[in-house]
């Protein structure tokens, strides 16, 4: 555990204060390790990236994630930057999830925040890509979530996967629908 995750700066006690004035609950503290994947469903806003932001930073964290390189465009870009994104070349999958895992392996801390669902619209089949990630880096998963209907987010369950990503998200999502979350837009958010 790093210093940071014990003793809270100013700007992790103002998130806090925020999320909290936006009637908003953090449900779990961090996940325990260095490096993590945590997902982040139901992933149907731009919200949803600052209500992550707010609940890593109040409970001390620096959570990475990916966006699309097309969104680094200056100020927004360094606006990203600060909030721990980084870009990402999408037109090249396996490219990109080389370069992730890189990244990964190379930093003393890395908690990488994905949302499977891959696009704020709604789709049926999630991506796979923090499977392979998480395989190749040798780090855990958890269902992360943001919860509208309640206002309450969490790093979630840790998630033991197997050898067979489909099977995984079949159970992932399973997951996630009996946990009945509400979305912000609820019907771009499709479980099953």
């Amino acid at each position: 555990m790093t210093e940071t995750r014990t003793r809270l700066s100013a700007w992790s006690r103002f998130c806090g204060w925020l999320l909290k004035t936006l009637g908003w609950t953090a449900v779990e503290p961090l996940a325990p390790e260095d490096k993590a994947i945590i997902l982040g469903v139901p992933h149907t806003s731009i919200w949803d990236f600052f209500i992550s932001y707010l609940y890593y930073k109040s409970m001390g964290g620096n959570a990475k994630c990916m966006v699309k390189k097309e969104m680094f465009f200056p100020p927004l870009g360094w606006i990203l930057k600060a909030m721990g994104a980084f870009p990402v070349d999408r037109t090249s999958p396996t490219r990109m999830l080389h370069s992730v895992i890189h990244a990964m392996e190379a930093e003393g801390s890395f908690h990488l925040a994905i949302a499977p669902e891959g696009t704020r619209k709604p789709v049926k089949n999630w991506k796979t890509g923090f499977h392979t990630i998480a395989h190749h880096a040798g780090v855990p998963v958890y269902l992360g979530y943001f919860d509208w209907k309640r206002k309450r987010v969490g790093r979630g369950q840790k998630f033991e996967l197997t050898d067979d990503a489909r099977a995984d998200m079949a159970r992932i999502q399973k997951i996630y629908e009996d946990m009945d979350l509400g979305a912000r837009h609820p019907k771009n958010y499709i479980t099953h």
